[in-house]
């Protein structure tokens, strides 16, 4: 028998087991999937009549054309996607397909809008709302069968639903700052969750860049526009995106520190994270959640040498928060010390390939930070004015000591004339990086030296803008400092002290922000 026979043979005996896999997930599996695939057929079908002037008989042919490619596509990514997963999930296929059927169906969410749009919203609203559920749905799935995802999931879900209790009743009970405000949202429910920065990033999503809004980098905006514009609000969009990139930033977190330790320290690092006094920014909108996720992305395939993709998410962190180019420094000496005891140069050049990896990849990580500045070049002719604007702020660049000194000024001399608020604000910030530099200090030793490297990095660069201000809010995305935290949490009178500080200060902090006081 010639080659391409038996090929021929074993692709039909693939193609009959797979029929025999499908069968066996028994009837009601089978019809989630066929809603799912008849719902994307009709949605195609829409897609194409709307765009195409056809005439009665040919609507008819696209729609039954539209319908058998909606059922193929369908089945064939249930059937791959499952497959994957049992792989991953170490499941039966069976298992799997059975498990992960209903997940399609949310896809009959968006045909609801071929029936009756103007009730149930633009057909692109109720496509993005099937995406969301489809996601949900899936990691639905994850969580009953992998401990990583099910332990993320009851921390995300318990400190969020917790947080957002907190600062809804705060905008409901508590009377807001004096002062005119900004309402993002008609909704006090909706709008507690855009204040103070939210506004900026919520302005670029809608308006583009204009005046001191330049000195907030575009990532952030660009998904905000694009999940709000399908929804048709930027406000909930936002919080979709803070809130998204939470969960997995929150993963990755996970995986990171469990496979660097153990998944008792990976536990409360994550824990930690997500009670930690300035925690309610995760779930603003701001970029912390956006940087958080991405950084420790980042870091995971650095750690995991994959160097390419590691450069590819390191360039959109760099693109969500200028610290995101210090990520350059832990992918240096990963990539360096992937050379063992050899010398350092022989891991770059062991194969083109590798090689093409590793310098491809760290190129990418500035690039996100200079295709910002190429822009900013080409808007207002200084490729530094994301830096420039911050004057606005009273922030410019200066030696690290020199914020120090700003704050311990404007606190030991707060008698003459200063307000108690601003006193209150220097003090917490000063208290804050005190925290980052003693739990550095104290506990570096314990991590691999690019964690080490990118954290004290990590707390000098926003220390040389003459000011400390928003510091406990840059503390919430220095993750190697929880590495620290999970480490030493071990111990039980350690970790009540990290609970003990974090939770009363979490729902004071979340209580100022809800009512427009400044807090970071």
């Amino acid at each position: 028998m010639s080659a391409q026979a038996t090929f021929s043979v074993e692709r039909t005996g693939r193609r009959l087991r797979s029929l025999e896999n499908i069968a066996a997930c028994g009837p009601l599996a089978v019809s989630w999937v066929t809603i799912g695939g008849l719902a994307g057929g009709a949605f195609l079908w829409y897609a194409a009549v709307t765009h195409a002037a056809l005439g009665p008989a040919a609507t008819d042919a696209a729609l039954i054309v539209a319908l058998a490619l909606g059922l193929a596509a369908v089945f064939a990514l249930w059937y791959g996607y499952a497959a994957y997963f049992a792989r991953r999930a170490d499941v039966g296929l069976i298992t799997a397909l059975r498990a992960d059927a209903p997940t399609w169906a949310a896809f009959a969410v968006a045909a609801l809008g071929l029936v009756s749009p103007i009730a149930l919203g633009s057909p692109a609203r109720l496509a993005a709302i099937a995406l969301g559920l489809f996601a949900l749905g899936k990691i639905g799935v994850a969580a009953r069968f992998v401990p990583t995802v099910r332990d993320v999931l009851v921390a995300f879900v318990v400190t969020r639903v917790a947080i957002i209790i907190v600062a809804e009743l705060a905008a409901i009970v508590i009377a807001q700052r004096p002062g005119q405000h900004v309402a993002e949202s008609t909704n006090p429910l909706l709008a507690v969750w855009g204040r103070w920065d939210a506004v900026h990033y919520l302005d670029v999503a809608r308006r583009g860049y204009y005046g001191t809004d330049m000195a907030f980098f575009p990532l952030s905006p660009a998904l905000i526009r694009l999940v709000g514009g399908a929804l048709g609000n930027d406000l909930i969009g936002g919080l979709l995106v803070s809130n998204g990139a939470l969960f997995f930033g929150l993963l990755f977190f996970y995986k990171l520190v469990e496979h660097q330790y153990t998944r008792s320290v990976a536990r409360r690092a994550i824990f930690y994270v997500s009670i930690f006094p300035t925690a309610v920014f995760f779930s603003a909108v701001y970029t912390e959640a956006l940087f958080f996720a991405l950084t420790v992305a980042s870091f995971y395939y650095i750690r995991e040498h994959r160097w390419l993709t590691a450069g590819i998410i390191g360039a959109f962190a760099s693109l969500t928060r200028v610290e995101g180019v210090l990520l350059f420094v832990p992918f240096l000496i990963e990539a360096l010390a992937s050379a063992g005891n050899g010398r350092a140069w022989k891991p770059l050049v062991a194969t083109p390939a590798r090689a093409a990896r590793l310098l491809t990849g760290g190129l990418l990580i500035p690039l996100g930070l200079a295709a910002y500045m190429a822009t900013l070049w080409v808007l207002r002719g200084d490729p530094l004015y994301f830096s420039h604007v911050q004057t606005h702020w009273d922030r410019r660049l200066a030696p690290p000591w020199a914020s120090l000194g700003h704050a311990y000024r404007t606190i030991a001399h707060g008698v003459h004339g200063h307000a108690p608020a601003l006193i209150a604000g220097q003090t917490i910030e000063l208290a804050f990086t005190f925290l980052m530099v003693a739990i550095l200090i104290a506990g570096f030793k314990r991590l691999p030296v690019s964690f080490s490297a990118y954290m004290t990095l990590s707390i000098i660069v926003p220390m040389s803008t003459s000011s400390l201000m928003s510091m406990p809010r840059f503390a919430l995305v220095l993750f190697p400092m929880f590495v620290i935290l999970a480490l030493w949490g071990a111990r039980p009178w350690v970790n009540n002290v990290v609970v003990a500080f974090s939770l009363p200060l979490l729902g004071l902090f979340t209580v100022f922000f809800s009512d427009w006081y400044w807090v970071a």
